[in-house]
Order: structure tokens, then C-alpha cells, then sequence
């Protein structure tokens, strides 16, 4: 299995044929992956105290979620959504068109969509150009995003 588990862990949970017809995996894809108690310590390691960069809140809410269902240490660290920083970086995208795909068009990045490394580069990649086009720091994008609009 290698390092197959950097990128798939098998949630024990039932499979939704939406998501699986989003993102192609289902029961046999994630067949021998290990589940998040067998890595939780490594992605605590990975992400404890750093900016991690996420699209929409479902990273955050998923990751809280399962370790509360596996009653695992929380995850303390700050989470930036690309998807916020896209809207008030770009004013083409500050109130609808600031899907993920229709920013990389708009960039110019091309990546695998619904593919989850692919669509982290992606996110990472929106927010390293906000960073670029607009001069401002990655501590100050934070601070932007936390206050109103």
C-alpha cells in the first residue's frame, strides 16, 4: 500500500451514488485503505499549527466531524477558504461564478476537477495568486476574510 493512504482513507461509511459518480470513488476504490484512526496522528503532525487551505467549509466540517465520530483529538489550525478569498480578490467572481473551475479558467490553471489533490493544488493555487495580484500577505488575507464585508 505504500503511500496509497496519503490520498485515500476509507470513511466506514455507506457510499452515495452522487458522490460517487462526482468524484469516481466507491467501496472498491478505497478497498485496504486505512481508515482516520490509523492516520490521524500523521495528518495532526501535518497540519497542527499552519494555514491550511480548503474550498467552501466542507474540509473543515468533514475533518471535524469525523474525528469527533471517532472521538479523536481535534485539529488546531486556521483554515483559509480559497473560495472567500476568490470573491474578494476578484470583483468578476464576488458574487456568483467563484466555483472552483470557473476560477482556474479565469487564472488560467488547468486541473482535474472533483479529483482531490488536483482540487487542492486548485485551491491553493487561487489563493497564491490573490496573494500575488494583490500585494497582500497571507496573514493579512486572513484577517480580511475574518472581518464583514
Amino acid at each position: 500500500m505504500a503511500d496509497t493512504w496519503q490520498s485515500l482513507i476509507d470513511p466506514e461509511a455507506e457510499f452515495d451514488f452522487m458522490n460517487i459518480d462526482i468524484h469516481g470513488i466507491d467501496e472498491g476504490t478505497i478497498l485496504g485503505a486505512p481508515t482516520l484512526p490509523d492516520v490521524h496522528s500523521k495528518i495532526f503532525e501535518w497540519l497542527s499549527g499552519r494555514v491550511v487551505v480548503c474550498r467552501t467549509h466542507f474540509d473543515r466540517v468533514a475533518l471535524g466531524r469525523a474525528n469527533m465520530r471517532y472521538q479523536l483529538p481535534a485539529i488546531s489550525c486556521q483554515w483559509l477558504d480559497s473560495a472567500r478569498v476568490a470573491r474578494r480578490a476578484w470583483e468578476a467572481v464576488s458574487t456568483k461564478g467563484y466555483g472552483l473551475r470557473n476560477v482556474c479558467d479565469m487564472l488560467g490553471y488547468r486541473f482535474q476537477q472533483h479529483h482531490a489533490l488536483e482540487d487542492a493544488k486548485a485551491a491553493g493555487f487561487v489563493v497564491l495568486s490573490a496573494i500575488n495580484g494583490s500585494g497582500l500577505d497571507l496573514e493579512t488575507w486572513i484577517a480580511r476574510l475574518n472581518q464583514p464585508i
